[in-house]
Formats: structure tokens, sequence, C-alpha cells
């Protein structure tokens, strides 16, 4: 049996990295419904440090993180489908993903496939999730279509664009510099456009022939009206992030006066909320990982007691790819 305690990162205050301490809290047998997972491989990911400042407030203390990958090391009563052994992942709140074992329910739990390691699958639950349900669900993809694409070298992005480019589409790719742009055209964007370019909106409707499709913006309010700005007539502008702040009040007339646009603000919480959608979800994730079309860049690793260290340079943008935490 498992100790009746684990080591996890909790903060008892919301504010910098200082606030993740490394400590002993105590682990209660699973539940109903529960099973416990000794963990082997944590994804580190923006809304970590979201709900590490207070921006998504919880009740303190907290153990903070989304997703992980492990092994089934106990089953509360009632757990069917799932043995002690099983490889298994999820993602989800609430939060409390940075410890070594944690209990979650069964019916969030994904077994893993044996092309999938722990980390790859600690690496795109999340973010994999993300480009499923932005390619799939928010604005279906088809052939031909060109995209606009935020943070294109980033974890979701890199994920996303190798995606669209197995699904036919050509995705250009947003990046903050040089080296991060070569990073994005590798992971499958056709074209790149830095951030700060001047004639941004110019380049975007030049490379695209007139407009794109669909822009994916994880940004927010420093870049909402821009990426509205290169879409084609009838084009969908998909708002899924604030990275800068959330977008301010707007007249939806700015939506009929560039060419009667379309605009959705997902939440990948809600295309996952049933069984049967967290299964075709992760069917269509580890299928596209499986067969080749998406490979996973975990571009660095560090031991979770060190995760302060991690949030530094999530925060400073000296991260390229997935970051994997390790218990």
């Amino acid at each position: 049996m498992h100790s009746t305690f684990t080591q996890a990162i909790r903060i008892h205050r919301f504010g910098g990295p200082e606030v993740l301490q490394w400590e002993e809290i105590p682990l209660p047998p699973a539940a109903t419904g529960e099973v416990t997972i000794r963990q082997t491989a944590i994804g580190l990911n923006f809304i970590d440090t979201y709900h590490r400042s207070g921006l998504y407030p919880l009740t303190l203390p907290a153990v903070i993180g989304a997703e992980a990958a492990g092994v089934v090391e106990a089953l509360g009563p009632g757990v069917a489908g799932l043995a002690i052994g099983d490889r298994v992942a999820y993602a989800g709140l609430p939060p409390g993903a940075y410890a070594a074992h944690r209990n979650w329910p069964a019916e969030r739990l994904v077994k893993l496939p044996a092309g999938i390691p722990d980390e790859v699958a600690a690496a795109v639950m999340l973010k994999g999730l993300t480009a499923w349900y932005l390619l799939r669900r928010s604005y279906r993809v088809q052939p031909g279509d060109t995209l606009l694409l935020y943070a294109a070298a980033g974890g979701t992005g890199t994920l996303l664009s190798q995606w669209a480019a197995a699904l036919g589409a050509r995705v250009i790719g947003v990046a903050g510099s040089a080296a991060k742009a070569a990073l994005a055209r590798q992971h499958g964007c056709a074209e790149t456009v830095l951030a700060a370019d001047p004639d941004f909106v110019k380049k975007v409707r030049e490379l695209s022939g007139g407009g794109v499709a669909a822009v994916y913006d994880s940004v927010g309010r420093d870049t909402f009206f821009q990426s509205l700005d290169c879409l084609r007539r009838h084009g969908t502008m998909v708002s899924f992030g604030n990275a800068s702040g959330p977008v301010e009040p707007f007249s939806p007339m700015e939506l009929a006066k560039r060419g009667s646009l379309h605009l959705t603000r997902p939440s990948l919480f809600d295309f996952i909320a049933t069984r049967a959608d967290l299964e075709a979800g992760t069917g269509e994730l580890f299928d596209v990982i499986g067969r080749g079309a998406v490979r996973i860049a975990i571009g660095q690793r560090y031991p979770l007691r060190d995760v302060a260290r991690a949030h530094q340079d999530l925060e400073g943008r000296r991260t390229t790819g997935a970051t994997i935490l390790e218990p």
C-alpha cells in the first residue's frame, strides 16, 4: 500500500513562483468511483500560472496542476474497467496534479495505448485535447483552409499546427522571435509572421490571398481586433485564451462591418464534459500521434520540486514545445 501521505507542491497565498511550496500532504484512500494514481509525469500549462497568481481564484491552501499520467495503484469502491497497474492519464479540474500521488475519478481517466509513453500523455492531454476541440469542434478545419495561429512555437501551437497540416490546412504561425518562427515552421506552419511586425494584418492578408478562414487567438486583449482584421468574409474568430488579459466589451457591429464574421470563446472542459466526448477527443488525439502525423516536442523537463523555476521560464517565454514535471 502507498503511504497515507504524499509529496506535492502547494500554495498558501497567491503570487509569483515563490509561493510554490514543496510539502508532505495527506492522501486519503480512494473514495467511491476513484482510483489512486502514482504519477510519473505531470504537464505544465499556462492555466497553472493563473491558478498560482489568483487570476483564477482557488480555495487556499491548494495544490495546482491540471494534467498528468501515471499508474493505477489502488481502486476505490465501485470502480470497473480499470485494474491496478494500468497506465492512465487525465486532464481536468479541480487542480491538484502537482503531486507524487493523486486520487481521481475513474470516469475521467483514459487508459494509455502501448504506443503512447507516460510523458507524451502528460504533455498532450490538456494541450492535445485543446488542439482537438479547436480544429474539430470550434471551427471544423477543411482541406485547403488557411488558418492564423498565435503562439505557434508553444506547446499547444506546435501540436495544433501539425494536426492542421495533416488535415490539409495551411497554417500561418505567429511567433515572437526568428528562432521561434523557425521552430513553428518545423512543426507544420507553412508561413510565419512575427508578432511585432508593423505590417502584421497586411502580411497575413497577402499570405492568405485575402484573409484566413479562422484565427486561433490565445493572446486576448492585445490582438483581438488585429485578428478580426485578418479574417476573410464569414471567417471564424476563435478566442481561446487571454495571455495579455481579457478582451474588452465591444459592439457586435464590429463583426458585421468586417464581413459577417463568426466569433466563439470556447473552453476545453465544455468539450470533454461527458465520457463519450472525452473518449472521442483522446481517441482522435492518440490516433494522430500513433500515426506519426503529430510529433510531440518535449522541450524541457524539471523535477517537480523545482517547479518555481519552470514557472519562471514559462512566463519568461524561455520554454519551447511541452514541459514535463517529474515527481
